[in-house]
């Protein structure tokens, strides 16, 4: 119940602009974890709704209080285990949901065997990761983003997807190994001033699932240093992570940075707080290569291999400059229209 009251605390307390504060990374229970009947009296408490809500809230703790205690002796009733069960309810769900909801609760007890059973039924190990895995990673995002979840618990879900991905990796190798090549070869890293790197590992783990040969840097990466690594390994594309927004300045300097050594990589951008508005206005007109932005890791196999095909790279080129010059008209027009405000 403390921990609820916690989740529900803070999700109003963000909405109503609570700028810092200081989270538990092992809470177990999410504000969408709460069922809506220990929601309804949580919320009744903590916003002061209802003049007996302190009561009921008591109440509410007795009765799970009894149920923990007679499911540990053994006495409860089919209808008693609502709230605490032996096995989680979300354990009897079909495997791609408890994958899915593994990760969203950044548990990681029951991986192994779950990935045993995924094996069975998905043709290649890279289906799991790009099926049951990434669903469960996209709904972190939604919940992160709608402040339902919070960064120390997105860390828990990064470690649970990163214990994933470990115990997959042989069967990937041995997919690999089945006479294909590696489909590029991809330098990534997050830029200079930030440690942030969740999103910047999730893509690796896509891409090097996708066949690409990852090189990752790692966290607050210079330019000069992303440059260089670029020369030495020829590789054939920048990928540029950031999760704060003097990471958005640092981008446009590995951009003029690369532009000043004559190389047109093409670079992929990706971040919270990057957008595609903030490349057409302030990386690709100072940069003569390809700059994309990437909304999320799933669609970063798919760009690159549009990247990697000339006929098709051509055409992407051509779709990106006309969508840039597009934004930047429509922000030029919004800016003058504020300006006649005044």
């Amino acid at each position: 119940i403390r921990e609820a009251m916690h989740s529900v605390f803070l999700y109003h307390a963000i909405a109503k602009g609570m700028d810092f504060g200081i989270v538990n990374p092992a809470a177990k229970v999410t504000y969408s974890d709460i069922p809506d009947d220990q929601l309804e009296i949580i919320e009744d408490v903590v916003l002061n709704r209802k003049k007996d809500a302190a009561e009921r809230l008591i109440q509410l703790a007795d009765d799970i209080k009894q149920k923990q205690e007679a499911l540990k002796n053994g006495t409860a009733t089919n209808g008693a285990a609502n709230t605490v069960a032996a096995e989680p309810e979300w354990r009897s769900a079909d495997v791609a949901s408890r994958l899915a909801t593994a990760l969203q609760k950044g548990i990681g007890d029951y991986m192994e065997e779950d990935l045993k059973e995924a094996l069975d039924i998905y043709p290649k190990a890279v289906d799991i990761i790009e099926g049951p895995l990434m669903a469960g990673m996209n709904r972190v995002g939604e919940l992160f983003g709608c402040g339902k979840m919070f960064l120390p618990q997105v860390v828990k879900t990064a470690r649970t997807m990163k214990k994933a991905v470990a115990i997959l990796q042989p069967y990937i190798e041995a997919d690999k190994k089945e006479g294909s090549t590696a489909a590029g070869k991809v330098l990534m890293a997050t830029v200079k001033g930030d440690v942030h790197d969740i999103g910047k590992n999730i893509v690796d783990v896509v891409m090097s699932c996708n066949n690409y040969d990852v090189i990752d840097l790692g966290v607050m990466v210079p330019a000069e240093q992303i440059v260089k690594k670029a020369i030495e390994e020829k590789v054939d594309m920048i990928g540029l992570s950031g999760l704060i927004t003097p990471s958005l300045e640092e981008m446009v300097h590995v951009a003029t940075e690369f532009e000043k050594v004559g190389l047109r990589l093409p670079i992929m951008v990706g971040g919270a707080t990057t957008s595609e508005m903030h490349v057409a206005l302030k990386i690709a007109p100072i940069y003569s290569g390809i700059v994309v932005w990437v909304k999320d890791a799933a669609q970063n196999p798919m760009i690159a291999q549009r990247l990697m095909n000339p006929a098709d790279r051509q055409a992407f080129e051509a779709e990106l400059k006309e969508r840039y010059a597009r934004l930047r008209e429509e922000y030029a027009a919004h800016q003058r229209k504020l300006s006649s405000l005044d």
